[in-house]
């Protein structure tokens, strides 16, 4: 009688720490972006990240540290965004700044790929009470500032121009405006307006089906 050797059990698959760290940030990104800081919940962002709510406290610490990290992640994204337009050669007749507003806007909008990104951003942003978000986000929005001041080379107004408008965006994004384009006269004229050639990027990603819960 041959005696059968006993099949080893299945290992399950480890996914590297980097890489499921990244994962629970971008979860997180989606859930603090969609409820913001207080009305989020380290178990959601768990739900949202397919993991255990403990494995999340024992990677994060608290839902304060867990935010912080995401809204690095957010301006960490969006310098490398603006960097990598910087970094680019600018077309025979046109003026530095000529050429990199509209490149710099375009960058900006693209960042809506990555969902939760720009409305984390904002949740950051509105959460400027808090003594330690605040801290963080002020400084963040101030080094966006120094970035498109002394390395874009704007000038303080057209600086502020692009910062309001990149605050409108986010407005528009917060509100769901892009739900009533096809609903609202003054919604599409509006949105319109704003976004222009990006206009089909966004209403694409905003009112995806994952994005309408």
């Amino acid at each position: 009688m041959i005696e059968k050797i006993p099949e080893k059990p299945a290992v399950a698959e480890r996914i590297p720490a980097a890489l499921r760290r990244e994962q629970i940030l971008a979860a997180a990104s989606r859930v603090f972006g969609e409820r913001g800081y207080s009305g989020a919940t380290t178990d959601q962002v768990a739900q949202a990240a397919g993991i255990s709510q403990p494995y999340v406290v024992r990677m994060f610490g608290t839902k304060e540290n867990l935010f912080l990290e995401v809204l690095q992640r957010a301006l960490d994204k969006l310098d490398i965004s603006f960097r990598a337009v910087l970094a680019e050669p600018v077309p025979e007749g046109l003026e530095r700044e000529e050429f990199l507003a509209p490149r710099l806007g375009a960058a900006y909008v693209d960042l809506i790929e990555d969902k939760g990104i720009l409305m984390s951003l904002m949740q950051a942003f509105i959460t400027g009470h808090d003594p330690v978000i605040g801290a963080k986000a002020r400084s963040g929005f101030l080094s966006i500032y120094r970035l498109l001041r002394e390395e874009a080379g704007f000038e303080a107004e057209q600086t502020a121009d692009f910062l309001a408008h990149g605050m409108l965006m986010n407005t528009l994004l917060a509100l769901r405006l892009p739900d009533l384009y096809q609903e609202d006269d003054a919604a599409c004229e509006l949105l319109t307006a704003a976004l222009g050639t990006k206009l089909d990027l966004v209403l694409h990603v905003s009112t995806a089906p994952e994005n309408r819960s």
